[in-house]
C-alpha cells in the first residue's frame, strides 16, 4: 500500500518467466492443433451438388476432396485419412446407406462422422439412415447452408 492509500501491483519478473515458460509447450500444441483444417470427404454423383458442397466447405475453412459415388469414397477412406464424410444416398455402384454401413462395420472408421445430404425424404429413408449410421441427415429440398455448416462444425 502506498502512502496515498492506492495499491501497488509488485512483480516479481523470476515468476513472470517461469509462468511464460510453462504456457508457452500448452499454446503451442492448442495453436497447431487449431490451425489444422479438418478434411472432409464429399460424396455425390452430381457434379452440380458435389462442387457446391466442396466449394461450401472451403470457403468454411475445410479441406475438401471429393468421390463421384460411393465405391469411390471407400477407396479413398481405406487409403486417406478424413475427418468426416459427407454424403448422398442415392448414387451408383454403392449408394450412400451402404456406404455409411460399412464405415460403421470398419474399426478403423467406425467413429467417423457420417452427414447424409439427400433428396430421400420419406421416414423410412430418414429411419435407414439412422440404422446405418449416421449422424445427421439433411433433406435437399429444405438445404440450407448454414444448417449444414453448424452440422460439421458440431460434429466435426
Amino acid at each position: 500500500v502506498l502512502g496515498t492509500g492506492e495499491l501497488a501491483l509488485i512483480l516479481r519478473p523470476a515468476d513472470l518467466v517461469r509462468a511464460v515458460r510453462d504456457a508457452v509447450p500448452a499454446l503451442e500444441a492448442k495453436a497447431n492443433e487449431q490451425s489444422r483444417p479438418s478434411v472432409v470427404l464429399v460424396v455425390d454423383d452430381s457434379i452440380t451438388t458435389r462442387t457446391m458442397e466442396k466449394n461450401l466447405l472451403e470457403a468454411a475453412g475445410y479441406h475438401v476432396q471429393v468421390a463421384a459415388d460411393g465405391l469411390e469414397a471407400w477407396s479413398a477412406l481405406k487409403s486417406e485419412r478424413f475427418d468426416l464424410v459427407v454424403s448422398d444416398v442415392d448414387m451408383p455402384r454403392l449408394n450412400g446407406f451402404e456406404l455409411t454401413a460399412r464405415i460403421r462395420a470398419d474399426a478403423k472408421l467406425a467413429a467417423l462422422p457420417v452427414v447424409l445430404v439427400t433428396a430421400l425424404e420419406s421416414r423410412e429413408d430418414k429411419e435407414r439412415g439412422i440404422e446405418v449410421g449416421a449422424n445427421a441427415y439433411v433433406i435437399k429440398s429444405g438445404f440450407d447452408h448454414t444448417k449444414l455448416l453448424e452440422i460439421i462444425r458440431r460434429l466435426g
